[in-house]
C-alpha cells in the first residue's frame, strides 16, 4: 500500500504521463506500475475525499498536460492518452457527483460550426476543460445555430464554443455567433479552429480565441 502522503502525487503523474491502469504498456517506462485505475481506487479506499482526489491530483496532472502541449512539449497523442487515465479516474468519481458532494465550476456547451465534419481540436478542448472540472456538454459535429440556442436555453448561465478547422464554414460560425449573442448576450462565446485567427473572433463578436485549448480554461476560470 502506497502511503497516503505519496498517493496524490502518484496519481498526479499518473495523469500527466497517460498511465490509465497497471496492465497499460503506456508508458513504457510505467509497465507494471499501478495506473489511475488503481490510484484513485486506493485514495478513496484510504480516506481521500473525491474533492481532494480531482483538485489535488486530477485537475492538477491536467492543467500539466495543457501546458506542455501549450508550449509543444507533448502532442495529441500524449495528451489522448492523458485524457484516457482522467476518465479512468472519473469513473470512481462519478457517484460522487451524483450525490452531490462534488461542485462543478460551469457548463460548458460545445461543438463543430454547421457544415464541418471536423473534431479534433474540440475534443482537445473537452478533454482539457472537463480534466479542468466543467461540466461538457459535447453536441458533436456539424451543429446547427437552432441545437446550440436550444441547449443554451436548457442550461442557463453556460458557456459556449464553437469551433471550425474549414474556412468555408467560418461563415456558419459568424452566424451562429451572430444568433446567440442576439438571443444571449451575456453568455461568453468561445472560438478555435484552424483558420481562425484574433481578428476573425473580433469582426465576429465572439467573446474570446486562443490557438490552444488551455487558453480557454484559462479564460473560462477567470470568468466563472
Amino acid at each position: 500500500m502506497i502511503i497516503m502522503e505519496d498517493l496524490l502525487e502518484k496519481l498526479t503523474l499518473c495523469i500527466e504521463r497517460g498511465k490509465v491502469d497497471a496492465a497499460a504498456a503506456f508508458p513504457s517506462d510505467m509497465i507494471g506500475e499501478s495506473g489511475a485505475d488503481e490510484l484513485t481506487k486506493e485514495a478513496i479506499t484510504q480516506g481521500f475525499n473525491a474533492e481532494e482526489i480531482l483538485n489535488k491530483a486530477l485537475f492538477k496532472g491536467m492543467q500539466t498536460v495543457g501546458v506542455r502541449f501549450r508550449d509543444n512539449e507533448i502532442f495529441v497523442p500524449e495528451v489522448l492518452m492523458a485524457a484516457k487515465a482522467m476518465n479512468t479516474a472519473m469513473i470512481h468519481l462519478v457517484p460522487f457527483f451524483k450525490q452531490g458532494i462534488i461542485n462543478q465550476k460551469g457548463t460548458f456547451v460545445i461543438g463543430t460550426a454547421a457544415g464541418d465534419m471536423h473534431d479534433i481540436g474540440k475534443s482537445l478542448v473537452t478533454m482539457i476543460l472537463e480534466g479542468g472540472g466543467w461540466n461538457i456538454i459535447d453536441l458533436g459535429t456539424n451543429v446547427s445555430t437552432q441545437k446550440f440556442l436550444e441547449t443554451i436555453a436548457e442550461n442557463p448561465g453556460c458557456a459556449v464554443g464553437i469551433s471550425a478547422l474549414l474556412t468555408t464554414t467560418m461563415v456558419n460560425m459568424q452566424k451562429t455567433v451572430k444568433e446567440i449573442k442576439d438571443s444571449y448576450p451575456d453568455i461568453n462565446v468561445l472560438v478555435g479552429g484552424a483558420p481562425v485567427t484574433q481578428t476573425f473572433c473580433d469582426a465576429i463578436g465572439a467573446d474570446f480565441y486562443s490557438p490552444e485549448p488551455h487558453g480557454a480554461l484559462d479564460f473560462l476560470n477567470q470568468s466563472a
